[in-house]
């Protein structure tokens, strides 16, 4: 599940929310692709009570445009 878009001078960031189901591996592993495909990296990620987690992915911004997020 994913939230909007947010740009901050030179940076681009994305915020998701993951599930407290989805595993450390496939959190990992979709957050690799997103790096791989769409050039994000990660930037921050908080860790809730109950397994959620909020992540937040940032990009440098381009005149250029890279495909979006989808999750």
């Amino acid at each position: 599940m994913n939230d909007e878009s947010v740009s901050d001078g030179d940076w681009e960031y994305q915020p998701l929310r993951l599930p407290p189901g989805v595993s450390r591996r496939a959190a990992a592993t979709q957050l690799a692709i997103h790096a791989e495909f769409a050039g994000w990296e990660l930037s921050r990620v908080l860790l809730y009570g109950d397994g959620t987690r909020k992540v937040w992915l940032r990009r440098k911004r381009s005149a250029v445009g890279i495909p979006g997020l989808h999750t």
